[in-house]
């Protein structure tokens, strides 16, 4: 089942599987929500973007190896309007900043499991969402975490 919405990121949509929320696409091919869980996650996303949510509680269900469930658990850790290095998660999850990079980079539920929080040592780093880092700007701005952008 898939639910869309509109975004200050653009259109997005929201995958149902296995009683969860497993995606997150960049684009405009959802319909209307048709199940709660769907709907919920909808009014969720409506809510962090209106900036009166700071923490997702609909249940998510990504596919992913035993690592990728670690990474986005870590990442589910990190605050709202908090960010941390890609050096700062190699160092916890104890592999390299580059597996940090791409592990970010294959996430299926961006902005649900925050990679926009991640950054580079001296650089805001990339962002695979539709807009890229102009992206990551605007969500790092709605979290109020752009003092780092100064």
């Amino acid at each position: 089942m898939k639910a869309g919405l509109s975004s200050p990121v653009g259109p997005l949509t929201l995958i149902e599987r296995e009683g969860g929320i497993a995606e997150l696409e960049w684009d405009a091919s959802g319909g209307q929500a048709e199940t709660p869980l769907l709907r919920e996650a909808v009014a969720e996303l409506e809510a962090y973007f209106a900036g009166t949510l700071t923490e997702f509680s609909v249940p998510l269900r990504p596919r992913g190896s035993a690592f990728q469930q670690q990474f986005h658990a870590a990442l589910r850790a990190i605050p709202f309007g908090e960010t941390r290095t890609y050096g700062d998660l190699a160092g916890e999850l104890g592999v390299s900043a580059q597996a940090i990079g791409q592990a970010c980079g294959a996430n299926p539920l961006a902005i649900m499991i925050p990679c926009h929080r991640v950054l580079g040592a001296t650089s805001l780093g990339g962002f695979s969402g539709r807009g890229g880092v102009e992206a990551k700007v605007a969500l790092l701005k709605l979290e109020g975490a752009a003092g780092l952008l100064i």
